[in-house]
C-alpha cells in the first residue's frame, strides 16, 4: 500500500524544495509515498480568485472561506482520507501521532491561514486539527512539510534500515541516548570503553541508562510520563 498526501495551500511552491530532496525526496522518487500540492485559489469562482473574507461580527485580519475549501476537500476526499487541519488550536503533533497517520492510505493536510478557516470547514470536514508547537507561524505550510516529513520516514523501505527509526529519540517514550563513530579519540575526547568492548547485552544496558539520564535531565516532562 502506497501512502498518498495531498496538501491544500495558498502556495504549492514553497514546498518543492523541501520535500523533492533526502530522505522524503527519495521515497517519492522510489515510488513509497506520493505527495501532491493543491492550490486552494483553483477552487475559487471569481477573477481574483478570493479565498479570504472578512469575519462576521467583527475582528482583526481575514478568514478562509467555506466555498473553496469545500471545494477542494469533497474533490480529493476518498472513503479512505484522513482530513487534518494544521492549526496552533490542534492536538500536539508527536512522534505517536506520526506512528498513526503513517497507517492511513491517503492524507489530506489543509494549510491554515489569516486567521484561520471559517468553523463550517472545521465541523463539517475535518478528522484532526493537529499543532506542531505552542506558537504561531505566518500559515499552516511549514506545520504540514514537519508533519509529512515526520510519517513519510517511519514508512517500510523509506530508511536505510526500518530499525533506524526504532531507536530514535521519542519512539520510546525516551530520549535516544548519545552515539559515538570513529575516530575513537578525538582531541582527547575518548568514545565510552563498553562501546568499543563489542558486548552487546552491556552496550544495550548502557544505552538503555543514558537514554533515562539524559531523558530525565533534559526532559522532566516526558521523564515523569514514564
Amino acid at each position: 500500500m502506497k501512502l498518498q498526501i495531498d496538501i491544500i495551500t495558498l502556495f504549492p511552491d514553497i514546498f518543492f524544495g523541501p520535500l523533492a530532496e533526502s530522505i522524503v525526496g527519495r521515497a517519492v522518487k522510489n515510488g513509497l509515498v506520493k505527495i501532491n500540492t493543491v492550490n486552494l485559489r483553483d477552487y475559487t469562482h471569481d477573477e481574483r480568485g478570493t479565498v479570504d473574507d472578512k469575519p462576521y461580527g467583527g475582528g482583526p485580519g481575514m478568514l478562509l472561506k467555506a466555498e473553496p475549501l469545500f471545494e477542494a476537500i469533497e474533490d480529493l476526499k476518498t472513503d479512505n482520507s484522513l482530513v487534518i487541519l494544521t492549526s496552533p488550536q490542534g492536538q500536539s503533533f508527536n512522534q505517536q501521532t506520526a506512528n498513526e497517520l503513517k497507517d492511513y492510505e491517503h492524507l489530506i493536510f489543509v494549510c491554515g491561514h489569516y486567521e484561520g478557516v471559517d468553523e463550517r470547514v472545521r465541523a463539517a470536514l475535518i478528522d484532526r486539527e493537529l499543532s506542531i508547537g505552542d506558537y504561531i507561524l505566518t500559515s499552516g505550510n511549514l506545520a504540514a512539510m514537519v508533519m509529512t516529513d515526520a510519517v513519510v520516514r517511519l514508512l517500510p523501505g523509506v530508511l536505510g534500515s526500518d530499525a533506524s527509526s526504532e531507536d530514535e529519540s521519542f519512539s520510546h517514550g525516551l530520549l535516544e541516548y548519545p552515539q559515538y563513530t570513529r575516530p575513537p579519540e578525538y582531541r582527547g575526547m575518548k568514545v565510552p570503553e563498553i562501546l568499543l568492548s563489542g558486548d552487546h547485552g552491556k552496550i544495550a544496558g548502557w544505552r538503555r541508562k543514558q537514554a533515562e539520564e539524559r531523558t530525565r535531565t533534559r526532559r522532566p516532562d516526558l521523564w515523569n510520563k514514564q
